[in-house]
């Protein structure tokens, strides 16, 4: 299975109800599953745990509880950004801003997008892939550091729409 099937097969998932999907080919076994909202919290909720050592378990249950209030106190942040389109990772990789660290960005903040723009690039097992805007807006905030790891559907930019 090669990456641009692997990259299909996860479009693929995240448009269908499957909730997770294991592919077993000569020794290569990939699992992909589908997110779901209580895993956000989850995550939202891992670097508290790694900030902190692993004691028991209690103390773990109590750092999500203190996570959620801190939420409820920024709740105008959320209605300010409910107007904004969120650019994701298509892929794991590495993020970069520019071509080469002798080139212009992308974009930046305030540059205008339109579908088809490249706003950066991931690379992602040795291959250089541009990842282009779906929507038309301007880019109000870059949400990753140039060079720093992404996950899949990791938020990249969140652009105001036009």
């Amino acid at each position: 299975m090669d990456f641009k099937q692997i990259q299909e097969l996860i479009r693929l998932i995240n448009k269908s109800n499957i909730g997770e999907i294991s592919v077993e080919e000569k020794g290569f076994k990939i699992v992909i599953k589908q997110k779901q909202e209580n895993i956000q919290q989850v995550v939202t909720a891992a670097p508290v745990y790694a900030q902190a050592p692993l004691p028991a378990q209690a103390p773990a249950v109590q750092q999500p509880a203190t996570a959620a209030p801190e939420k409820a106190k920024s709740a105008p942040e959320p209605a300010q950004a409910s107007n904004l389109i969120t650019i994701k990772s298509p892929m794991i990789g590495t993020f970069y801003r520019r071509s080469s660290p002798d080139k212009p960005l992308f974009v930046e903040v305030g540059d205008e997008v339109t579908p088809g723009k490249v706003v950066c690039i991931i690379e992602a097992m040795k291959l250089f892939n541009e990842i282009e805007s779906e929507v038309s807006g301007k880019v109000v905030k870059v949400l990753v550091d140039d060079a720093s790891p992404v996950e899949f559907d990791q938020p990249l930019y969140l652009v105001e729409p036009m």
